[in-house]
Formats: C-alpha cells, structure tokens, sequence
C-alpha cells in the first residue's frame, strides 16, 4: 500500500546555550544539566512560544486521504508524549520493524525510539494541533514542563477558527498511561527474520543505577550532599578510553578494555526498596566489556534501582534488534516473571524503555559480528557511564567475520 505523504517529525529540545556547553558544563560541576528552553517540532517550538509563533511547522493534508508519520525521538533527556487534536494515530512500526496495527489517541516515545503511525485526515476541514510534552516519573526531578505545537491543516475552502484546539495529552507523571502504551505494542513474526529464541544460551541480569562519587580535593561537586553524579550498570561506572575499542579488538591490542563485565549484579539487595544505605550509591569505575560467541542467544534483563532515585531508562542496542518479552514494576523474579513473557508475537526493537522501579527483558541473537555500544539513551545518564559494550565474536563462515577498517580510514 502506498500513501500519499511521508511526514517525518522529528522532536527535540532546544537551549539558549550551545548544546556541548550545557553538556561540559554540568560535567565539569558533577551536578545535572540545565533543563532545555523549549521543546520543538521539526525545529520550531509551536504557537506557544512567543518568538516562534510565525514559524510554527505545519502541515497540509487532503480530506479523506491517509498519510504516514515517522516521528522520531531526538530530544536529548526526555520522555515525551505526543497527539493529533481530535485525530486517532495507527501505530504500524516501532524503530523501523512492522507492529500489529495498534490504534491509540497518543503515543509514548523515548529517546533515540523512531515510530510509524498512520493519520486518516477523517476530521472537518480546520486546524489542528499536533502537540508533545514531557513524560516525568520522578516528582523530584526538574524538566521542562512546556509543551511544543505543530498544526495540522486542512486543505480547501472554509474558514478555519482562530485557535486550533490542543490534544488532550497524558498528564506529565502518568506512568499507568505511558506503560499500557508500550505494553500494547505487538509485533508481527511473519515479517521479522529470526522466531523469538527460546533456548537461551546466555543469560544477563544488569542494574541500572544513578550514583555518585564522593568528593576529591579540588573539584566541584554540586551533585547532592558536595557529591559528583553519576551513573553505572552492574555497579561499574563506565569509562571511556582514550583509544578506540574497536580497533584494540581488531588489532588485539591489550589493555584498552577488560572483558569482565558481570552477568548478574556483584550485590544482591531489594533494589527498589525507598531506602538503601549510602554506600551502595558509589560505584567502581571501568571500561569493562561482555565477549559474546557468534550465534549465542542471549537474554538480558535490565533491573532498575532505587540508588540515589529510580527513574525510567531508555536503554538501547548499536548493531541489532531484539525482542522486548517482558516488563514488570519491582524486583525481577526469574520463576515468576518469565511465565509472563509474550514469546509469541513481541515486537523487535533497538532500543526499550525500563519502568522507573522496574525491569524489561529482551532476547536476540548474536548474528552480527563487531563492537557495539549498550547505554541509556537519556543523554546525562550516558555521560555519567551508564553503558558498557558488547564484542560479539566472529562465526566461522566468511560473511559471520567481523569487515576490516577500509583502507582511507585516517587514524585516530
């Protein structure tokens, strides 16, 4: 089937400042960064915003014709919701693999997640805002609570009202409404290239936490009580090294990465318990890596903690897809929770979003050879090492081996 219009709307933030300035800045202090200014549609912020109301993006649809959204997460640190006034959205893919058609009158939409929903023009012949605002789970947390506009227009002759009206958005913290979302989503077997494994050969269970550090001499450190912020998997704290671990990898070049990032968490505790000891906040640092053999099906699951706060986690995967099985609020129960698996028709993501408190599991299999990077796509949590990377090890035919760098590739 063909449509008539293929729309991408791309959502950000916008600043004041220069974008790797507020990222250097609250770098340099071990505090968070600076809440954006605004948020935008296709780089403008929308009719509420004073200086950009002449330039708010619109879009013209026929009556009666159906087009294509591609609306793409590019915000750096938020959650977002998003709506058409008056207007249903038919969800047909989800980071570029086909979902059983899913019809709601919002989406949820984290960081770096892409999704394609189709839009009937159905409605009288008038404006319409398409509008996004901010998904927060944590009160506590800061963010901008603005809401950025596009609008929708009908083509033709009438008259259209001097004010399109608003979509009726989930409000700012309603988590029930974001989950139900994501656990709608179903995917469509027949399309996707490998069946769901069920015969696990790896199995990884990984914390993600936000921690700190205690402070040294001589630093700044706004993080709460004179600590710098920070954030880690498994308790490591990642650390980026100064040469590529790609190359180290291809080159066997030793002492640039160490390959013992754990399969389960080094300490057992209720992890989202509302209070845990202070101790438990601080983190090792490393640039610790999984080697994972070719052809090994994996499943992992990411545990949210309580440590210095729960938050959501959008958590995504360089070089592949996988299955999001399973989600749950609390503690992780292997006997319990895997019974709630959906094995027959999950959808085939890049990248999930873990319950503030909670956990996601996803199964794939390692049939890509190379280094690929595992982190959170809220941006501060990246920047604060909550990643680590997975090597997936090379098959044993020609097209299983990991592609040499190409011969104009200029040096690090």
């Amino acid at each position: 089937m063909s449509y008539p219009c293929v729309l991408f709307l791309l959502i950000g933030e916008w600043w004041k400042s220069e974008i790797i300035d507020v990222q250097e800045e609250f770098l340099r202090t071990g505090g968070g960064p600076n809440i954006s200014d605004a948020l935008t549609i296709n780089g403008q912020p929308g009719d509420l915003y004073p200086c950009s109301k002449s330039e708010t993006f619109k879009f013209n649809v026929d009556p009666g014709k159906t087009y294509l959204l591609r609306i793409i997460n590019a915000a750096m640190n938020v959650v977002l919701f998003f709506s058409v006034s008056k207007h249903n959205l038919t969800v047909v893919a989800a980071d570029a693999s086909y979902t059983k058609p899913l019809t709601r009158d919002y989406i949820c939409i984290a960081p770096g997640q892409t999704v394609d929903a189709l839009l009937h023009a159905n409605q009288e012949p008038n404006n319409y805002y398409m509008a996004a605002r901010v998904y927060s789970s944590l009160p506590v947390l800061t963010f901008d609570n603005t809401t950025t506009t596009a609008r929708l227009h009908y083509r033709g002759n009438y008259t259209p009202t001097s004010s399109p009206s608003l979509p009726k958005l989930p409000y700012y913290n309603d988590t029930k409404a974001a989950y139900n979302y994501f656990g709608s989503i179903k995917g469509l077997p027949k399309r996707y290239p490998y069946k769901v494994p069920t015969n696990i050969t790896s199995h990884i269970v990984t914390t993600i936490s936000l921690n700190s550090f205690p402070c040294s001499e001589g630093q700044i450190c706004e993080g709460p009580n004179r600590t710098r912020l920070a954030a880690s998997m498994n308790n490591i704290s990642f650390q980026t090294p100064r040469s590529s671990i790609l190359e180290a990898y291809y080159n066997h070049v030793n002492g640039v990465y160490d390959r013992e990032f754990p399969s389960f968490p080094p300490f057992i505790f209720n992890f989202t318990a509302e209070y845990l000891p202070l101790d438990l906040e601080i983190p090792r640092r490393g640039t610790n890596v999984k080697v994972i053999k070719y052809g090994s099906t994996l499943e992992v699951v990411f545990q949210g903690t309580r440590l210095l706060q729960g938050i959501d986690h959008p958590m995504h995967l360089h070089g592949t897809s996988f299955y999001f099985v399973g989600q749950g609020f609390g503690n992780f129960d292997k006997d319990k929770d895997r019974k709630t698996y959906n094995l027959v028709n999950p959808p085939l993501i890049n990248t999930v979003l873990v319950p503030i408190n909670g956990w996601a599991a996803i199964r794939y299999r390692a049939s890509n050879p190379g280094v690929w990077f595992l982190h959170c796509h809220l941006e501060r949590h990246l920047s604060w090492g909550m990643e680590t990377v997975f090597i997936v090890k090379n098959g044993k035919e020609h097209h299983q081996k990991l592609l040499p760098p190409p011969p104009d590739m200029p040096p690090c």
